[in-house]
């Protein structure tokens, strides 16, 4: 006999009632590094008891601090599911990381998949004989049902590897516990033949973890991020963590950092850490991920709250998350003593030129650079018509920091954008651009809308003469300055090939009909070399007309190119003659620190050691 249609109805509601609501368990992770030596793992997840019909599994599709869409499930293999009983579980693969578990009946479920761990550039997951880095976006996948419930982590490695992460621990040493998977998934995990230090600052206890062979100095490091990790009162009034984990890699090449909930992960190769110059590269990462334990993890815009792992997660205040960071964490060098007023300001300089001779800072705004950040990539037409979320981030936050000052008479800063941030938009709020302006007229009382109009919703350009001489400050190419050919094109350096990798927007090669691709074979009918490239334009001055002869598109053509001039030496900053209080005034309102010039304009420590 047919059920009657009121029948049907009934029975469904019913099993609607009952497959709903997950029972309140905790999700188990267990993660065998069994063949390390082949990059390999084996992960099962036991999800509790589910009343649904269909159990859906995720493994993000991007990982946190790193906004671009990765193929990360390419590394899952042998995927299987089972009930409580062991009996298999039909499921199907619904998207690039989804999988869709059938339910005949309530039940918990349990999957295993074999993971290839080999990404260490990503600092997404690596595996090999002598330690395992595991991010929980590239190797523990979660269910939405589950996303909130507790977790705990089990990890079978190999005898003498140590284990840590900034997660609480769990029963074994090589175990750990997390509130929920959102807490798991910003903290990874580093296990293997590690070096470990700690140390206490503010009240707060660090835990400094080596991984590789290197020519670093371990207690150097510790010493200066005992330093650094003291210097959060600069901006903030409190932290967010009880206890912090720096990971530090030293590899064969893989290089980047990333931010998590309480802990960083830096990677440099291995015998980049000694000279002065790579020894400040390494120590400002290690700032600008500690500054982002506040800036993105304890507070961050509205687009990335709360985190959609199989989505992009779309904001136009990258510039903040990231450019802010940037901005500050020099400063914060600064401020601890680890580097001094002459190198912060080579950095800045550095800054000053590569902006003046980014062609895309016409083009794009910070804003729309936030919004493409997720496709972004970093060929010719992006060189010509894109800008940096980092690097012009920097820029348009230090001209919003000297607004700030200017407009409230020196009694506020960008910095106390960041508190206010950090005090009223904690995670899971999430702020936005009338959040950020009312912050601003709070402090200064004056509107921000056309500030925001001019140097964040469309293209900027800074006089940075007339920006630092508020601080009593200047640019310099010296006394004497000198001009040199510009040609308007680099080359790619790969395998000494003539290849142009850029050809600058509105430049002499540009103007010349010259393109990104073409290959350069001869200058004025003689034949030019990759490394004669640049000292065979030496023999020309600005203004010269120069033939090339080169092939495009497997065509050989001559063109006719026009020099244009460009800087000669090194462009630093110095002081204005005869600066006045105010502007001292300026300079330390602006960094903290006294003025560093004699009255003869002369850095007064010209050290570069800390």
């Amino acid at each position: 006999m047919k059920p009657t249609s009121l029948a049907i109805l009934t029975s469904s509601a019913l099993f609607s009632m009952c497959f709903s609501a997950p029972s309140f368990a905790d999700v188990d992770y267990h993660v065998d590094i069994n063949q390390p030596v082949h990059h390999l793992a084996q992960v099962s997840v036991s999800f509790p008891n589910t009343t649904s019909s269909q159990l859906t599994v995720n493994l993000p599709v991007w990982r946190t601090g790193r906004y671009q869409v990765l193929p990360v499930a390419d590394g899952v293999r042998l995927f299987s599911a089972a009930d409580s009983n062991g009996n298999a579980l039909p499921w199907t693969r619904t998207a690039s990381g989804e999988w869709t578990i059938d339910l005949a009946k309530p039940t918990a479920v349990n999957i295993t998949y074999q993971l290839h761990a080999n990404e260490l550039a990503d600092r997404l997951r690596h595996i090999d004989d002598s330690h395992a880095y595991l991010d929980a976006s590239g190797v523990l996948m979660y269910s939405p049902e589950f996303r909130q419930q507790p977790v705990n982590v089990d990890l079978s490695v190999p005898k003498g590897w140590q284990s840590f992460s900034g997660m609480d621990k769990g029963p074994t040493p090589h175990s750990f516990k997390a509130a929920n998977y959102d807490v798991l998934v910003d903290s990874p995990i580093e296990t293997g033949i590690n070096q470990h230090f700690n140390f206490e600052a503010n009240g707060r206890e660090y835990d400094v973890v080596f991984w590789g062979e290197g020519n670093y100095d371990t207690q150097q490091i510790v010493t200066d991020l005992t330093k650094i990790s003291g210097q959060a009162s600069m901006i903030w009034d409190d932290y967010p963590f009880e206890r912090y984990v720096y990971m530090v890699h030293a590899t064969n090449g893989a290089r980047g950092a990333t931010e998590h909930l309480n802990s960083t992960i830096i990677q440099l190769p291995r015998f980049n850490f000694r000279e002065r110059e790579d020894y400040l590269r390494f120590i400002s990462t290690a700032s600008h991920e500690f500054i982002h334990t506040w800036n993105v993890k304890a507070y961050r815009p509205e687009g990335l709250v709360p985190y959609d792992y199989q989505n992009e997660n779309m904001s136009e205040l990258l510039w903040v998350a990231e450019g802010s960071t940037s901005y500050f964490q020099k400063q914060l060098l600064l401020r601890a003593g680890i580097i001094t007023a002459k190198e912060f300001f080579k950095d800045l300089s550095q800054r000053v030129v590569l902006n003046q001779q980014n062609p895309g800072r016409d083009t794009q705004s910070v804003a729309e650079a936030s919004l493409g950040q997720w496709s972004s990539t970093w060929g010719d037409y992006a060189v010509n018509h894109s800008v940096n979320i980092y690097s012009e981030g920097y820029l348009a936050s230090m001209a919003l920091d000297f607004s700030v000052l200017q407009d409230s008479d020196l009694a506020h800063s960008y910095r106390d954008v960041h508190k206010a941030l950090y005090q009223n938009y904690k995670i899971p709020m999430g702020y936005n651009v009338e959040d950020i302006q009312n912050i601003l007229t709070t402090l200064t009382g004056k509107d921000y809308q056309p500030w925001w109009q001019e140097f964040v919703n469309q293209p900027f350009s800074l006089d940075f003469d007339q920006l630092l001489s508020q601080a009593g400050l200047m640019t310099t190419y010296g006394d004497n300055p000198k001009t040199k050919v510009d040609t308007g094109m680099s080359l790619s350096g790969l395998h000494n090939d003539l290849i142009l990798a850029t050809v600058a927007k509105n430049g002499p090669a540009w103007q010349a009909g010259l393109s990104a691709g073409d290959e350069l074979v001869a200058v004025n009918g003689l034949k030019v070399t990759a490394d004669g490239f640049t000292k065979r334009f030496d023999d020309f001055t600005p203004g010269d007309k120069v033939k090339l002869t080169v092939f495009s598109n497997d065509r050989l053509k001559d063109v006719n190119i026009l020099l244009a001039e460009q800087p000669k030496g090194t462009l630093s900053i110095t002081a204005v003659e005869q600066p006045s209080a105010a502007q001292k005034a300026f300079f330390k309102a602006w960094l903290g620190i006294e003025w560093p010039f004699n009255a003869e304009g002369k850095w007064v420590k010209t050290d570069d050691k800390a």
